[in-house]
């Protein structure tokens, strides 16, 4: 049976605090830049979503990702 390993996004010095909001939201935002910049087969931006993923709530991501498809996202995409 393979071993699984399980991961959160690394430490950030732009993040010093325990509360996480900011750090999820400028992940999210880093993979959808990057995604609109490389395409979506592009693998180089799995890491940013892996990390947004542990960080923000499902809820959250739900809300944003509704909210980009209205164009009504609050945040520099």
């Amino acid at each position: 049976m393979a071993e699984i390993e399980l991961k959160t996004a690394p430490a950030d010095f732009r993040f010093p605090t325990t509360n996480q909001s900011r750090h999820c939201f400028t992940r999210y935002i880093e993979f959808h830049r990057c995604v609109a910049a490389k395409g979506e087969e592009s693998g180089d931006c799995e890491r940013f979503a892996k990390y947004y993923r542990s960080l923000c709530p499902g809820e959250w991501v739900d809300k944003w990702n509704e909210q980009r498809e209205n164009g009504t996202f609050p945040g520099p995409l």
